[in-house]
C-alpha cells in the first residue's frame, strides 16, 4: 500500500512540476508594449527518469518554444526582433525550471555545456566537469 501512495503522489508531484513551472516565454511587441507569450507544456504520463520520457518532455519543450518565438499570428503583435535568441532563452528557461537531469541531457545532446551554465541550467558535477 505504501508503494502505491508514493508512485501516485510521485506523477502528481511530476505534473504539477511540469504544467506550473514548464512555461515559455517568447516576446513580442505590441504597440509599443512588451507581451509575453507563455505557452503551458505538460509532462503528464510522461517518467522523467526513463531516458525515453526525458526526451518527449524535451521536445515538447522546444516545440513551444519554438511557437512562442515564431508564430506571430496574434493580432497586433509584431515579430521578434531576435527569434533565435528568444528561442534558445525560451528553451533554456523552460530545461531549467523542469531540473530533471535527463531533460539536461536531452537539451545537452544540441547546446554546449557552456550555454547551458550561462543560462543557469543545474549540470551533474560529471556534465560540467567536461
Amino acid at each position: 500500500m505504501y508503494t502505491q501512495t508514493a508512485a501516485r503522489g510521485t506523477r502528481c508531484i511530476l505534473g504539477t512540476v511540469a504544467i506550473a513551472c514548464a512555461l515559455l516565454t517568447g516576446t513580442a511587441l505590441a504597440d509599443e508594449h512588451q507581451v509575453v507569450v507563455a505557452i503551458p507544456v505538460s509532462g503528464q504520463g510522461l517518467n522523467l527518469n526513463n531516458p525515453a520520457g526525458a526526451r518527449e518532455l524535451y521536445r515538447r519543450l522546444s516545440d513551444a518554444a519554438y511557437l512562442a518565438c515564431t508564430r506571430t499570428n496574434r493580432v497586433g503583435l509584431a515579430p521578434s526582433p531576435d527569434p533565435q535568441g528568444c528561442l534558445a532563452k525560451a528553451l533554456a528557461q523552460a530545461v531549467r525550471s523542469v531540473n530533471a537531469p535527463l531533460v539536461t541531457q536531452a537539451y545537452l545532446a544540441t547546446h554546449t555545456v557552456h550555454e547551458a551554465m550561462v543560462n543557469g541550467i543545474n549540470l551533474p558535477p560529471q556534465m560540467a566537469a567536461k
